[in-house]
């Protein structure tokens, strides 16, 4: 059985035709419903910027959101530190 269905996305007055994973849609759908609620916000707010300029406004506020999460999201830092203190562990058990 395939997985893959056919979808048509509106976003920014245009239309997208997708083949995604069926479990994905919903995720896809929100996706395209977040891009245009924050166009719409930009459009009302900048009612005379052009359309590209909020579409690269939206992006770039996408962008931005997803680099903090990622930001926010690093272990390395603390994953070193549990390495370190093993380490030390270790070597405070063999000398016992």
């Amino acid at each position: 059985m395939n997985d893959k269905i056919k979808i048509n996305l509106q976003i920014a007055d245009s239309n997208y035709p997708l083949t995604i994973n069926r479990q994905e849609e919903e995720m896809v759908r929100e996706a395209a419903k977040q891009v245009n609620i924050r166009l719409n916000a930009y459009r009302e707010y900048y009612k005379n910027l052009e359309p590209e300029k909020i579409i690269a406004m939206v992006a770039y506020q996408f962008s931005l959101e997803k680099l903090q999460l990622m930001q926010r999201n690093d272990t390395t830092p603390y994953t070193e530190k549990v390495k370190e203190l093993t380490e030390l562990l270790e070597d405070y058990f063999q000398k016992e």
